[in-house]
């Protein structure tokens, strides 16, 4: 058998104590499996005196993760740190600067400057494995990276973050405001104390930029996302959707368009009657669609510590099989000097139906207006609600809830912006996407 691999862990959080515990329990079995021992014989952490129940005898103990990735006895170097900058990066570069192969969960680095480290990698012959820094414990970078070698993939999209998909289902199963979900995902651990990367649709969009630099061959660019987060979604929207058909998702969407590439994150209704609809609580999906496999849809734990812990534990497998000379796979799927420039598709090109809630003045000419509106931007419609009447008797207001037939995003846009100009609208329209996958 060949000499043991021997791994340094930077970060004892939550999936690094996981990872920890589970190579120690399970040694003889990966042993068998990957043809070596493997072992943790450093680990860095800030906080040496915390009790992580972990068995840390015999692992030697760096206060600085880049001091560990300079000058440790390893042959991997798996962070788990997290952040685009600072010690997680600095320990990621001294690491391939070393010649070590690193394993790393931190998408907001890989977003940021994954191209640059694949490179620095492959100069090397290094392996940058990062399973775990996209959909937690499903293998989708496995699958895009290798298994689908040889297919054209056209889209790529998904639910890719717990915290907004599990206060989405609670609103619609317990008719909870979305303020009172965000106080229990928090109070559960789902939920950060500042939980703006997430219900904003940053943790979402750098984890769709990797997987769009995997699906198109083309540079990581987390800078050219639409952007649109959970926060303004209201029990009134779920309501209607659910009337009309419909579930409410935050969505990461990437697609190729002959104007280039296509990258979005927002709220989006999908038909009830799609197995993405059913996808509910702080479960994961990515569907991926091929010209040669065809559709594809994984579905799985997309964050916790032992989800997370067993996909950099796959990860630090497939080196440990590995032997000197064979790194041949490439970090983003193809040598990082072959990507090609990320092109982007005006958002504003994009076409598909639409969900627009309009709370409007109850007075005569509103819907003519509406309707006038609509036909001036050559919108077609599907369906047109009038809701009971609210507001005061002073400034009595209805709500109005159109689905439009297949449109461009500006059409939608330019319509509801006259609309606004008109002044009959009562407060902020929503807009809603709809796919049908």
């Amino acid at each position: 058998m060949a000499d043991a691999l021997k791994i340094g862990v930077a970060g004892l959080g939550t999936v690094g104590a996981s990872l920890v515990r589970i190579i120690h329990d399970r040694q003889e079995s990966l042993a068998v499996s990957c043809g070596r021992a493997i072992e943790i014989t450093a680990v860095s952490a800030r906080n040496r005196d915390k009790d992580r129940g972990l068995d840390l005898s015999g692992v030697t103990w760096f206060d600085d993760p880049v001091t560990m990735a300079k000058n440790a006895d390893i042959d991997v170097l798996v962070e788990l740190i997290g952040g685009a900058e600072g010690a997680a990066r600095a320990a990621v570069e001294a690491a391939l600067e070393r010649g070590l192969h690193v394993v790393t969960a931190n998408k907001a680095l890989l977003a940021e400057s994954g191209v640059e480290l694949a490179a620095a990698a492959e100069e090397k012959g290094l392996l940058l494995n990062f399973e775990a820094a996209v959909a937690g414990g499903i293998p989708v970078i496995k699958a895009m990276r290798e298994s689908l070698t040889g297919n054209t993939i056209s889209r790529v999209y998904g639910i890719m973050n717990g915290t907004c998909n599990y206060i989405l289902t609670r609103m619609e199963k317990e008719g909870l405001s979305f303020e009172d979900c965000l106080k229990e995902a928090q109070r559960l651990g789902y939920a950060e104390a500042d939980p703006t990367f997430d219900i904003e649709g940053n943790d979402t969009a750098h984890k769709l930029a990797i997987m769009t630099a995997l699906a198109f061959g083309c540079e990581i660019s987390c800078d050219d996302i639409y952007l649109e987060g959970i926060s303004n979604i209201t029990q009134e929207d779920i309501r209607a959707a659910s009337e009309l058909g419909y579930r409410i998702k935050l969505l990461g969407v990437a697609q190729r368009t002959e104007g280039g590439i296509e990258q979005r994150v927002h709220p989006t209704m999908v038909p009830h009657d799609t197995v993405i609809a059913q996808v509910d609580g702080v479960t994961n999906a990515v569907a991926i669609e091929s010209d040669i496999l065809g559709d594809l849809l994984m579905v799985g734990p997309g964050a916790g510590g032992d989800a997370t812990a067993s996909a950099v534990l796959g990860d630090v497998a497939d080196i440990a099989k590995s032997r000197p000379g064979t790194q041949t796979v490439a970090a983003l799927g193809r040598p990082a000097k072959s990507l090609e420039p990320y092109r982007r598709a005006r958002m504003r090109s994009h076409e598909g139906g639409y969900f627009i809630r309009l709370r409007v003045a109850d007075r005569i000419g509103v819907i003519a207006a509406i309707a006038r509106r609509m036909a001036d931007n050559q919108i077609s419609l599907e369906s047109i609600v009038q809701h009971s009447t609210n507001g005061s008797d002073e400034a009595p207001t209805k709500t109005i809830i159109m689905v439009t037939h297949a449109t461009t995003e500006l059409s939608v846009r330019n319509a509801v912006s006259s609309m606004e100009s008109d002044g009959y609208i009562v407060g902020k329209p929503q807009v809603i996407r709809i796919e049908k996958p």
